[in-house]
């Protein structure tokens, strides 16, 4: 079995869920992806980084950090940072917060996530776009530059086009589609 395979089994075995549910985006659902039922395990973990990894090779994005909004992109972010710690080119993880904290620094964005970095928006699932646009204008606010989206999974609902006629590209390791395919295979 390939790791897109086994990441696909794995996402519809531990984190799809038939039933009513309100999304994040306020839509209702009969179909839920509760990702970090995967990305949280160290199966999920060790297959995500990787797999990631690769991806962003093959988009030939050259970034810098990985990064997006909490608390869905973290996992996967860090995934991808520990995988590309004995490459030529590792890529720091960040988070972007909520909120920016009222202590401290004030900062939205938390991590070694400097100006300049070219970086890549990572999100979990996408539904409608806007938690990747919420962690992109973040970035953009301070001083990032976005090369691009990659998501753990696109729901197939219009977000990834949202995010398209921003002006961002997208990639997504899995598919709604593809994890109910795995569901009813």
């Amino acid at each position: 079995m390939t790791e897109h395979s086994t990441l696909i089994t794995l996402l519809a075995a531990r984190s799809a869920k038939r039933g009513q549910f309100t999304l994040a985006s306020g839509k209702q659902s009969t179909f839920y992806i509760d990702a970090r039922l995967t990305t949280m395990s160290p199966e999920g973990l060790s297959i995500i980084g990787p797999l990631a990894l690769s991806v962003l090779g093959q988009m030939k994005w050259q970034v810098d950090a990985v990064g997006g909004l909490t608390l869905g992109a973290d996992p996967i972010a860090y995934a991808i940072s520990y995988a590309s710690a004995q490459r030529d080119r590792p890529l720091r993880a960040f988070t972007v917060r909520k909120e920016a904290k009222a202590h401290g620094t004030g900062k939205l964005l938390e991590g070694p996530f400097e100006k300049g970095d070219r970086v890549a928006v990572i999100e979990d699932v996408i539904t409608t776009g806007g938690s990747a646009i919420r962690a992109i204008d973040a970035v953009r606010a301070a001083g990032g530059v976005v090369a691009g989206v990659l998501a753990l999974v696109d729901r197939e609902e219009g977000g990834r086009q949202t995010i398209e006629e921003a002006g961002v590209p997208v990639v997504a390791l899995a598919t709604a589609s593809q994890i109910i395919n795995a569901l009813e295979g």
